[in-house]
């Protein structure tokens, strides 16, 4: 093991990240927005909350919180559209999340691995999931 004094708790590598950090909450209701619009649904707070299985006043809360942050804009009760900026991070929040679901699925003979990608897709950074693509991507 290294002689490293580098430890700290979840909530203190948090605080060392650099730039915009977003909650996992925050991610997980990006990435479902992201997922309605590339299938190119209507997206209102009623069928957030219905898909992500949480209180409508939750997801209006939350859609504030993101909104704020520039990454969706809406309207009360009206539909809710993806900022540039909430499309890319959309963008990569779901390829995240494929490539690690990919990967477990791989390393544990499944079909479905949603609940353990669930868990740990928001402690995984760029450059590992992007390694874990080209494992994925070799020829066996």
């Amino acid at each position: 093991m290294s002689d490293s004094n580098e430890f700290y708790t979840l909530k203190g590598y948090s605080y060392l990240d650099d730039g915009e950090t977003l909650t996992a909450a925050m991610e997980d209701y990006l990435e479902m927005i992201y997922r309605l619009h590339t299938g190119n649904e209507f997206i209102r707070i009623k069928k957030i909350s219905e898909i992500l299985h949480v209180k409508p006043s939750s997801a209006s809360k939350m859609a504030s919180i993101l909104k704020s942050a520039g990454y969706i804009e809406f309207e009360k009760y009206g539909q809710i559209f993806l900022t540039e900026k909430g499309k890319k991070m959309g963008s990569y929040l779901l390829y995240r999340h494929d490539i690690l679901h990919r990967f477990f699925c791989r390393i544990n003979h499944s079909d479905n691995e949603l609940p353990l990608v669930e868990r740990i897709e928001h402690f995984v950074n760029k450059e590992t999931v992007d390694n874990i693509k080209i494992w994925l991507d070799k020829p066996w």
